[in-house]
């Protein structure tokens, strides 16, 4: 059997040349950095002062590589995470072994809960030290690799220097291939530190694999929805790591289907839509609407806890779900589970599905949403005021990073992301102190576009250190801090003075109030560097849906 050699990779002459005569001087750490060199990685995060050994003068090395360095483990990998998020690309997270990997771990575990490219490349003890955990080395733990497995999409570790490029080029594969995810490289110290006369690494090849639907399943899915009478569409976070905003409002427009996101899929479907039932769950009357589908698409949700109103979703049609992560298909609802990434899904369902003609759904739709509003009519809650100023200081292409606090419960339903993949938030492990290192590293996705934070006092007190960062690197952020005036005594630890806090690192602060907001904010994002505004106001939590 003959084979095609041409689409194999070739040495340019200055590669051959270094392969023949490797420059002296590299380690172990000089085939980490030249294997993320070939495979198009540009920007590394990691902790100041914590980069495990052999890798500090690797990226001194480097000649494509920034080495950006957070304050603790944990927010460099929060920022890698949110460059994932933003970017679509890996992000590259370097760590120390043992306590500085595990700090990184809660931060892992939300990268996993969003799907988010996160390539952890970590140390671990001397290779003659592994296992048994009997040998003393600082950080040592007897089998590091198993307080990740669980978290991580897969792991790849190294034993030997000749391991590393072949190791690393898997797990950039693997986090690229739908679901996207964050993966796990771990190499021995001593093996980083040592030197090598290998070749320096040259191109690569970890090309994800692309995950498309089965034809028949698709046949069945368009039929169900071309018949239906009353189809209607949940789409979640999938939809928007697919880049497959503009085929689901094709989808929805040619079979006339409403259309509701989930708090991970905001900013799928536009918020103005005559179809769009915005944000679900958190309102009766369209969870009322869902549950009364005949046929209920499902995009890229695993229809959980959050999105799913605590499991008391209870639609009664047939459900078709388009799910990349196999694990998640049927998992809470029997359904057509078809495995397969959104944005190849909802192509191939548009090249087979008939037009349907239904002129009542957009009447539905109005309804739904007078009924919802009547609702909130007689509510006198501060959070909608405030969400209003943010959403009108807030550039709509600019992306915005909140912690898990009471506005953010509201903003989950009531805010409009308007452009798909530009609110985040802390779903999957849900500390507090996410938002300020989440938008410290997406700015470095993009260091001319305006970022927002948007924080309480607690999450203000664990993150604060991150303005450093912000400030070092120049990077437009804008952190929001909301106080929670009702906390100060009652026996409760009164807030230290954020203004003052913030000062103290060299960034401009500014007291705001509702009134006030939208302009304070738009200053701050409109001008250089990172700012703060500290809103003093008292969010409480959305009352019970009645019925």
């Amino acid at each position: 059997m003959s084979h095609d050699h041409d689409d194999r990779p070739r040495l340019t002459a200055a590669q051959a040349e270094a392969a023949l005569n490797p420059p002296p001087g590299r380690v172990g750490g000089d085939l980490v950095t030249e294997t993320l060199q070939g495979l198009g990685a540009t920007t590394v995060f990691g902790a100041v002062g914590r980069a495990a050994p052999g890798l500090p003068g690797a990226l001194r090395r480097s000649a494509s590589l920034s080495y950006v360095e957070l304050g603790t483990e944990s927010h460099a990998a929060t920022a890698a995470d949110a460059y994932g998020r933003i970017t679509g690309e890996v992000a590259v997270l370097l760590l120390s072994a043992g306590p500085g990997a595990l700090a990184a771990l809660p931060a892992l575990q939300e990268a996993a809960a969003a799907s988010a490219p996160v390539l952890a490349v970590c140390a671990q003890v001397p290779a003659a030290g592994l296992g048994g955990g009997r040998h003393g080395y600082p950080g040592e733990l007897r089998d590091q690799q198993a307080s990740f497995r669980d978290v991580v999409k897969s792991v790849h570790p190294v034993r030997t220097a000749s391991q590393i490029p072949s190791a690393i080029a898997a797990a950039w594969e693997s986090a690229l291939t739908a679901p996207h995810g964050p993966v796990w490289v771990e190499i021995p110290e001593d093996v980083l530190r040592a030197g090598t006369v290998l070749p320096p690494v040259s191109a690569l090849d970890a090309t994800p694999r692309e995950l498309y639907p089965r034809p028949e399943l698709t046949l069945v899915a368009a039929e169900l929805l071309a018949r239906a009478e009353r189809p209607a569409i949940i789409a979640g976070g999938g939809t928007v790591r697919a880049d497959a905003s503009g085929k689901l409002r094709r989808l929805a427009e040619r079979i006339a289907a409403p259309v509701a996101t989930t708090y991970g899929g905001k900013g799928a479907f536009p918020w103005e839509h005559p179809l769009s039932l915005r944000s679900w769950p958190g309102d009766r009357h369209t969870t009322a609407l869902l549950e009364d589908a005949d046929v209920l698409l499902v995009i890229g949700s695993g229809l959980g806890a959050l999105s799913s109103g605590g499991h008391t979703f209870a639609p009664r049609g047939r459900i078709v779900q388009i799910e990349a992560d196999a694990g998640k298909l049927e998992s809470n609802h029997p359904a057509l589970g078809i495995h397969s990434d959104a944005r190849e899904a909802l192509d191939d369902l548009l090249d087979t599905v008939e037009d349907r003609e239904d002129a009542s759904a957009a009447d539905r739709v109005r309804t739904v949403l007078e009924a919802a509003a009547r609702d909130r009519a007689g509510d006198l809650a501060p959070e909608p005021r405030v969400l209003a100023a943010v959403r009108e200081a807030l550039p709509d292409a600019s992306p915005s990073f909140w912690d898990l606090t009471a506005l953010t419960t509201w903003a989950w339903s009531a805010f409009d992301a308007r452009r798909p993949n530009t609110m985040h938030s802390a779903q999957g492990a849900g500390g507090p102190g996410y938002a300020l290192p989440a938008a410290t590293g997406a700015a470095f996705a993009d260091p001319t576009a305006p970022v927002l934070a948007v924080t309480g006092q607690d999450g203000a007190v664990r993150s604060a250190a991150e303005l450093a960062t912000a400030r070092r690197y120049g990077l437009p952020v804008t952190w929001l801090i909301v106080e929670d005036t009702g906390r100060a005594g009652g026996g409760e630890p009164a807030c230290p003075d954020l203004a003052a806090l913030t000062g103290a690192f060299g960034v401009p602060a500014v007291r705001s109030t509702p009134d006030s907001l939208a302009a304070d904010l738009a200053g701050a994002l409109g001008g250089p560097g990172p700012s703060v505004v500290v809103l003093g106001a008292e969010p409480r939590r959305p009352a019970p849906e009645a019925g």
